[in-house]
């Protein structure tokens, strides 16, 4: 029998017991079906693929070289199963980079001499789309952080006194500092945790634009976007209100109203660019690009490396792109982690001389000492935004304990008494059921009531309602995952009389949309209510909010959706919660990690409560930080 032979009886094995999915081995028996490859090759592309599903954008050598069992997450012993089923490995990092190098199937980086499926770039193996991907991110990040554009400095000083007139005496003021820095270049990001001021920010980014581009200013064309329907839509809805607040005060110098009007609302990513049903392409490319002059992206920790190259390819070369996110969410279920390459170390800051120049002179604004230094042309356009106003308290410190690190802290406002924040621990499913039948006692009570007025302020009524609490959980799967909690919640909900059950669609269920479907307009991630239509006798529709409009969609037309009383923290980021109940599993081997117990806090608004079963090991999983193989911040010298 043959190494590969052996190969692959270990991958059907592992493949079979749930250790190692299908695609993987899949993949690597299509890569052997293209040509000649070893064993060691076919080893490495299983390899490559098992770290594509976990969000990995490529494989580091060094990592395979060391034995990449850790990194996945494997258990004990399944890596030294594969290795030794495909015979003698290379020993090294180099090693193992002539052994890729030697195979036909394996492109080099800059010498593709037809369609390789992998490629080989430096010290990392990708899959080709991927490594494609890549490269378009940095070379288009690269080329905007360079493309800086000369201001009247003392113009921009004027307009942001007066825009930020109103400000507190902190100093420096980075929202202020980030308008200045945004102003000059072609791209810009900003980050920062909740209540930091992102979108507030942006408001009066967008009047410094419309001040600065005096008789052009009408013809200014303006988008918002963000991954997801529910973010676009608080997009708009805070910008709008930050707008409305701020044309109070400069009435009669700006035309902001007009500017809010003109934008219009905010859309998705798939959307903006044009998804095609049953295609990875887009309607808008480098052929057909974006009509905008600036593009603002929320949430943008969410968007995965494709979606990134996508966006930046059909971004015309004259247009500002903004980012706006928070570094420390959890990045998009997808391949990559796009914005926590791109701004990695802004906390440092690493301002150049000629950037510290320019930031006082624009904006009045001295950057302290510490946040000097020579740092890359990205780093120039990149702010970190370092004051809460709105995310205080026992929620804030148990945040900010949490994405420092500190254990003892976090455990210690956890204990800290009655609060706003709880945590269960050692508890039982049946508690977090509990809970959810309080949670959401609210918005069916609304519903059973019926409505009392106009039908479509009633529905509003009840989604509010809804969106106040919400069960998130790390997992999918067991009485800890969402199909477990989803489950059981319906099941005490009927047990208590406050749904009735007759089959799959029943008034008061909630969904979410697991795939994108453009001929209904919802969209990967829209969570709706599930309502008995006015107009037909039998019939369910289901609702959904946009800001402050409803829509709805006949029950029967959505075929891919799920219950959504229990969530993914994943499928939660976006969105914001009175109430948010934080589900830990029991500890499997590195599943919860900080950057989860990061996202789900930050969900709250306020109160927070966490639930850990005996066995969740909440330290270790504040200690372990998500870290994704990418090459990006290297091709951004970064």
């Amino acid at each position: 029998m043959t190494s590969a032979d052996k190969l692959w009886l270990e991958t059907t094995r592992l493949s079979e017991a749930g250790e190692l999915r299908r695609l993987s081995g899949a993949f690597a028996r299509f890569i052997a079906s293209l040509g000649e490859a070893s064993p060691a090759v076919l080893l490495a592309a299983l390899v490559l693929s098992e770290m594509e599903g976990q969000g990995h954008s490529c494989l580091p050598l060094a990592d395979l070289a060391a034995g990449p069992g850790e990194l996945l997450g494997w258990p004990d012993g399944q890596w030294q199963a594969l290795a030794q089923a495909a015979g003698p490995l290379p020993k090294n990092p180099r090693a193992w980079h002539a052994e890729l190098a030697a195979c036909e199937l394996v492109g080099q980086a800059g010498q593709f001499d037809y369609g390789q499926p992998l490629v080989l770039d430096g010290e990392r193996l990708y899959l080709r789309r991927y490594w494609k991907d890549e490269m378009v991110v940095a070379k288009a990040i690269r080329a905007r952080a360079l493309a800086t554009r000369p201001v009247d400095e003392d113009q921009v000083r004027h307009w942001l006194d007066v825009l930020f007139s109103s400000r507190s005496d902190e100093k420096p003021d980075w929202q202020k500092l980030a308008c200045a820095i945004a102003l000059r270049g072609s791209v810009a990001v900003i980050t920062g945790g909740p209540g930091t001021g992102k979108t507030y920010t942006v408001a009066r980014l967008l009047a410094l634009l419309l001040a600065m581009a005096g008789e052009d200013a009408g013809s200014r064309r303006i988008a918002l976007a963000a991954p997801t329907g529910k973010a676009a839509a608080r997009l708009k809805q805070s910008i709008d209100k930050a707008l409305g607040d701020l044309a109070a005060r400069v009435e009669g110098e700006l035309p902001l109203r007009e500017l809010a009007e003109r934008m219009g609302a905010a859309r998705t990513l798939h959307s903006l660019l044009g998804a095609r049903p049953d295609s990875r392409a887009f309607a808008h490319h480098a052929g057909n690009p974006l009509d905008v002059d600036v593009l603002i992206v929320d949430e943008a920790s969410m968007v995965h490396l494709e979606m990134m190259a996508a966006l930046l390819d059909a971004l015309p070369a004259g247009a500002t792109l903004i980012l706006l996110g928070d570094k420390d969410q959890l990045a998009s279920v997808e391949a990559g982690a796009v914005l926590g390459d791109l701004c990695h170390n802004a906390q440092a800051g690493n301002y150049t001389r000629a950037t510290q120049a320019y930031v006082e002179a624009a904006s009045g604004e001295a950057i302290p000492a510490q946040y000097t230094g020579e740092g890359a042309p990205l780093a120039q356009q990149t702010v970190m935004l370092r004051h809460s106003r709105r995310f205080g308290g026992p929620i804030g410190q148990l945040a900010l304990a949490v994405n420092a690190g500190d254990t003892g802290r976090a455990e210690a406002v956890l204990r800290a008494g009655p609060g706003p924040v709880r945590w269960i621990e050692n508890a039982q499913p049946q508690q977090a059921v509990a809970l959810a039948v309080g949670g959401y006692r609210g918005y069916l009570e609304l519903l059973a009531k019926g409505p009392d007025g106009e039908h479509q302020a009633w529905v509003r009524k009840v989604l509010q309602a809804f969106e106040a609490f919400r069960i998130l959980c790390a997992v999918r799967e067991g009485e800890w995952g969402v199909a477990g909690l989803n489950a059981a919640i319906e099941e005490r909900l009927e047990a208590a009389g406050l749904v009735r059950r007759g089959g799959e669609w029943y008034a008061g269920r909630p969904v979410m949309v697991t795939r994108n479907d453009y001929g209904t307009r919802v969209f990967n991630g829209d969570i709706g209510i599930t309502l008995a239509d006015p107009e037909r006798a039998g019939s369910m529709r289901v609702y959904f909010l946009e800001g402050d409009e409803v829509r709805s969609v006949l029950a029967t037309r959505l075929r891919d959706v799920e219950t959504a009383y229990a969530m993914t923290v994943h499928k939660s980021q976006g969105s914001e919660f009175r109430h948010t109940v934080l589900v830990l599993p029991q500890d499997r081997g590195g599943i919860v990690a900080r950057e989860l117990v990061y996202t789900g806090i930050t969900r709250a608004s306020s109160e927070f409560t966490l639930i850990t079963p005996a066995g969740a090991g909440l330290a270790q999983a504040i200690a372990r930080r998500t870290h994704r193989a990418s090459g990006l911040r290297e091709l951004l010298g970064s």
